[in-house]
């Protein structure tokens, strides 16, 4: 396998070209004023000890590699079960699905509370993570969302190829999921038992404004797309200055992937972490796909199965008005508003999250004539 996506140091560029332009004067008087109460120093020292403390990453399943059409080796983990009280539990299969710029490991709660009682396949998309770089990309052709749905079925096809399977996306991996219900309808009536759409949206990226005034909006539609090409054409240049813009990237994170000021430090600087670990060609490989992903006439596939659409009321890059959508056009879904969460929810809220998904898993696991583990049971709550 050739080198994964994020294991080289320009790998650490992290998503300073997507940020630049959007906050800049807020981020910018943030930065100023951090500098002003913690030095850069205490600061480097303080993520030093979140990251040898933290456990976030290392949770581990058996690892295997999966061909995409063009060639492209996937990244996959599975975890098996080992509860004594579900005997059909490994009849029932989670399939997690990352965001943009993040990994498998971003499910890092969702996994801890459902590893061991049922079988879980988590994976890393393309380019991301511990997964090949996209081979077609390379090639030549541009990223799209299809590509990924075609991913994904890869996956399925090797690592679940039978049984009962819900699909559960955040961001870009909830447009992965519609991605492959407008290929693959037939899998939706015949094998997909439930579907969870984390912060995603099914189409009209373009109209987000990133939480900016109208104005800047619109300069932000104009110009971020060529911006966000131009650093990406200039990687050398974007590792080069990474450490003089930590700080200002490290303000733009917490911005974007969290709605609540009181965030957990250590989760904090975990998706920080995450975000880091995405080249800039690679920020600039998927940024055009979301202005072309159109997936709404596909949620009529979905919405023959039980169905969980979340978001957090304070996301900036998937609005919560954009999962009131999704639900609208699947009525029999549990829409789940988490007030003041942001993008990154199921790192920021994770028990609500883990409780809102059991439950979906609970109304799986009946549609496909299964018993829930106990500890999903208990998991979910009263119903």
């Amino acid at each position: 396998m050739t080198e994964p996506a994020g294991g080289s140091g320009v790998s650490r560029a992290g998503l300073i070209g997507i940020s630049v332009g959007v906050v800049a004067a807020g981020a910018a008087a943030g930065v100023a004023i951090e500098r002003l109460t913690v030095g850069r120093a205490t600061r480097r020292r303080a993520r030093e000890e979140l990251d040898a403390a933290a456990p976030f990453g290392t949770l581990r399943g058996r690892s295997r590699t999966v061909a995409a059409a063009d060639g492209t080796e996937l990244y996959v983990e599975v975890d098996t079960p080992d509860t004594p009280d579900a005997p059909d539990a490994g009849g029932l299969t989670v399939v997690l699905c990352h965001g943009y710029c993040l990994n498998q490991d971003s499910w890092h709660f969702q996994r801890a509370a459902l590893r061991g009682s049922l079988r879980l396949v988590c994976w890393d998309q393309r380019s991301h993570g511990r997964s090949e770089r996209s081979r077609s990309y390379l090639a030549g052709e541009p990223a799209s969302i299809d590509q990924l749905g075609s991913d994904l079925k890869a996956v399925l096809d090797e690592v679940v190829p039978t049984g009962p399977v819900v699909l559960v996306g955040h961001s870009m991996g909830g447009m992965t999921v519609m991605a492959l219900a407008d290929q693959h309808p037939e899998l939706f009536r015949e094998r997909v038992v439930g579907v969870a759409l984390i912060g995603t949206t099914a189409g009209d990226w373009d109209t987000v404004t990133l939480g900016l005034p109208a104005m800047g909006a619109r300069v932000w539609r104009r110009l971020g797309p060529g911006v966000v090409r131009l650093l990406g054409s200039q990687v050398g240049l974007v590792e080069a200055t990474r450490r003089v813009g930590a700080d200002l990237a490290a303000v733009l994170y917490r911005r974007f992937s969290f709605g609540a000021k009181d965030v957990d430090p250590a989760v904090a600087r975990f998706a920080e972490q995450l975000l880091d670990s995405t080249p800039i060609d690679v920020v600039a490989e998927f940024y055009p796909a979301f202005g072309v992903h159109e997936k709404a006439t596909a949620l009529a596939t979905v919405a023959g199965v039980p169905a969980l659409v979340l978001a957090g009321t304070r996301d900036l890059l998937t609005p919560a008005a954009h999962s009131e959508a999704i639900a609208r056009a699947l009525p029999d879904a549990d829409l789940v508003l988490l007030p003041d969460a942001g993008h990154l929810v199921m790192l920021e809220r994770p028990d609500e999250v883990n409780r809102s998904l059991a439950a979906l898993l609970g109304r799986a696991a009946a549609r496909a004539g299964l018993r829930l583990p106990r500890a999903v049971q208990e998991l979910a709550g009263p119903q």
